[in-house]
């Protein structure tokens, strides 16, 4: 058995303590938003909530999901997120795939690489992004909210390293038994990149389900809205003139801080549910490219 040193010791107590109190510190935010979604508007708004519901209560997430606007904008994200995630990662695949080649199997490699690396550094701006979404005429559509972002050059020049640190034996072996480069791709490429792949997907669900302004600016309707641009809306745009006596009861009893405490945990519980799935290639997939064979 190997002895440890003290100097070991009391590093690995300190890395330990350390680890576990950064962990509380990103814990506590959400579990304080969590008590604050599920206290009712007076304890909230005197500042009693901590770490623990003061007057518990569900009105905040009844004043939500109750609104068909609420369950409407939900289904706009889960269609965005699933129809967005697919194109994203397919995308990033077809392309990063012969990216990954060497220039004496693809000529032209270098030079479709820079050409991507070049959308990263130079962008045309806002007003030109717009102004092709619109003459495109994908406006107020779910094409508007998937399509101008479905080359993600981030996540292709990660799976493009990822690739390349794969072993160049395997690409030969296939084609030595006549295998196709789309067999090569799905049957042996896909399969070992499944960390790097649940990594950037990750990101991509991520960035979908977050996304809020483009759905601000791109949607004329409101019932086209995805769920972050509903939330972030949701009560700025409360006109009183056009509540009902009921919904001003509602209003009565739910807060401000409360109703975007539950707005901020219902947006983030699907991720949160989402994650634990995912960590264990998530761990892997961290140092994409960073270490090649």
């Amino acid at each position: 058995m190997i002895r440890m040193s003290i100097g070991y010791r009391i590093f690995n107590v300190w890395n330990i303590v350390f680890l576990v109190s950064l962990s509380i510190i990103c814990i506590l935010p959400l579990v304080h938003v969590l008590a604050l979604s599920f206290s009712n508007s007076s304890a909230a708004g005197a500042g009693l909530v901590k770490l623990w519901p003061v007057g518990f209560t569900t009105n905040s997430y009844e004043f939500i999901l109750k609104k068909p606007a609420f369950l409407n904008s939900l289904v706009v994200t889960l269609e965005r997120v699933f129809l967005g995630t697919f194109i994203n990662m397919m995308i990033t695949l077809l392309v990063a795939y012969p990216l990954s080649k060497e220039t004496q199997t693809f000529r032209f490699r270098t030079l479709y690489a820079w050409l991507f690396v070049f959308t990263i550094l130079f962008s045309g701006g806002l007003i030109p992004w717009y102004m092709t979404v619109k003459w495109t005429g994908i406006m107020d559509t779910i094409w508007a909210l998937v399509l101008p972002g479905a080359v993600p050059v981030f996540n292709i020049i990660l799976l493009l390293n990822f690739f390349r640190g794969l072993p160049k034996e395997l690409e030969e072996s296939s084609s030595i038994d006549g295998a196709s480069h789309w067999t090569t791709l799905w049957r042996i490429y896909a399969p070992l990149s499944m960390p790097a792949l649940a990594t950037i997907g990750l990101f991509t669900i991520v960035g979908h389900w977050n996304a809020w302004f483009d759905g601000l600016i791109l949607m004329k309707s409101h019932d086209n809205y995805p769920l972050s641009t509903y939330l972030q809306t949701i009560l700025v745009s409360i006109d009183l003139t056009k509540v009902s006596g009921e919904s001003m009861k509602d209003l009565s009893e739910v807060s401000d801080r409360t109703a975007k405490s539950a707005q901020i945990f219902l947006g983030a519980l699907p991720i949160l549910l989402v994650y634990p799935f995912l960590q264990k290639y998530f761990v892997k997939g961290i140092v994409l490219g960073s270490v090649k064979e």
